[in-house]
């Protein structure tokens, strides 16, 4: 370490007041961009099954879009894990978001020519932005205590809300404005997607300095040069496997059940006559609770623990799918609960992994095995968009939403294991 960067390091060890300065600008620079990029994620949540369904002519593969787009992400994830390990959270994910703003160009483009080769091979490249939307969440938490990581990821994920809420009520306006210029309106939302995405992305490239995984890298290498007081005993390391094992579980499970009812909820909904725009409205209250109780989840992931939101997660998301599985389909009102209870299960469940992950990592290793985790979630989101469809069109929605419900439930046994081994 140069002596320069060494005297850095020193500052901020010597002036909790200027870390926390840092912190707050981290939080601020990464909420901003969480704002463009939740606005990126609405139009393959939205319509990206509506457009698959009318280029193909069936429902059969209606879940395709959300699995392409999962699958993208999955690769993204490593991807952008590893450059942020090596260069970096600024490099990585402002190259995530605006290789996401290219794949949502080549998806426009797909519509225009009506090419399905050309829509899949862009989905999975728009899954880049997914992907780095998602793992914004651990940029919040590098220059975080123990007691402020779960809060940290919720006030980035709670910014999205503004975006993400955004941008399913804009579906039938970017329709109406994609016809205007010779595009079919379902590929509107996704101009958006490309504007937002490529935004965030140079929004993190050009404030996101210094890079706080860089820091906390060097502040916890620095601390173990000099103090020599960390040691970690073989009991620490089993944990932390434990913990990561856990984490990992409640977010994959989560994503799962929630990506599986989400996706097939807009072409249930057209189904039995719901138009465009209530579709946007029944997204949009979905994309709302999954993001806007962030700040209170967080709060409550750090004050009453990880274990406890986790079992609140499969809970809730129990819940919603009996409620989508049994509410009346012409029932706009219980839809959007179901939805939003769909919504909600997804957040405790996301925000209580991510912590238990965090805390199980260290700075060294951190943003590689977070990408790599975050690779399993969206393999998860992968098979839970591609099976839905199968699962309705051979059985029905209401048969897609129990299951889901009913899988949510292993949470609650896995978080139990983990309580028992920390009593140990």
């Amino acid at each position: 370490m140069s002596s320069k960067a060494q005297d850095q390091i020193e500052s901020y060890i010597d002036s909790p007041e200027k870390l926390k300065s840092l912190y707050r600008r981290v939080l601020f620079v990464v909420s901003l961009s969480q704002i463009f990029g939740g606005a990126g994620l609405a139009a393959g949540v939205t319509v990206g099954a509506l457009l698959a369904q009318q280029m193909l002519g069936t429902d059969a593969y209606a879940g395709v879009p959300v699995a392409l787009l999962t699958l993208g992400s999955a690769g993204s994830a490593l991807i952008v894990g590893k450059l942020s390990q090596r260069y970096g959270r600024r490099t990585g994910l402002s190259a995530g978001f605006i290789v996401g703003g290219l794949g949502a160009i080549g998806v426009v483009i797909a519509a225009m020519l009506n090419s399905v080769g050309l829509l899949f091979a862009s989905l999975l490249i728009y899954g880049a932005g997914t992907a780095t939307n998602l793992q914004a969440r651990y940029a919040g938490t590098d220059l975080a205590s123990n007691k402020q990581r779960a809060t940290a990821i919720s006030t980035t994920m709670v910014m999205t809300t503004f975006g993400a809420v955004a941008g399913p009520n804009l579906v039938e306006v970017m329709g109406e404005f994609a016809s205007f210029i010779g595009v079919p309106s379902l590929a509107g939302p996704f101009i958006l997607s490309a504007a937002a995405f490529i935004s965030a992305g140079l929004v993190l490239f050009i404030l996101l300095r210094p890079d706080p995984l860089e820091i906390a890298n060097k502040i916890a290498a620095y601390k173990q040069e000099h103090e020599q007081t960390y040691r970690m005993d073989s009991a620490d390391k089993t944990m932390n496997k434990r913990g990561l094992i856990v984490g990992a579980t409640v977010m994959v499970l989560t994503q799962i059940v929630m990506v599986a009812i989400m996706t097939m909820t807009p072409v249930h909904m057209k189904h039995h006559g719901h138009g465009l725009g209530e579709v946007g409205i029944v997204i949009g209250f979905h994309i709302a609770a999954m993001y806007l109780p962030s700040l209170i989840t967080g709060i409550l992931a750090d004050k009453v623990g990880r274990t406890a939101m986790s079992i609140a997660s499969g809970i809730t998301l129990l819940f919603a799918g009996l409620l989508a599985a049994f509410a009346p389909s012409d029932s706009m009102i219980l839809l959007v609960i179901a939805l939003s209870l769909l919504g909600l299960g997804w957040n405790f469940g996301l925000i209580s992994g991510t912590a238990q992950i965090v805390d199980s990592t260290e700075p060294s290793t951190r943003a590689k095995t977070q990408g790599t985790l975050d690779v399993f979630i969206a393999l998860a989101g992968a098979s839970g968009g591609a099976l839905s469809g199968m699962v309705v069109a051979n059985t029905s929605f209401a048969t897609l939403s129990l299951s889901g419900g009913l899988l949510s439930l292993i949470l609650i046994p896995v978080v139990i294991w983990y309580r028992r081994g920390r009593v140990k």
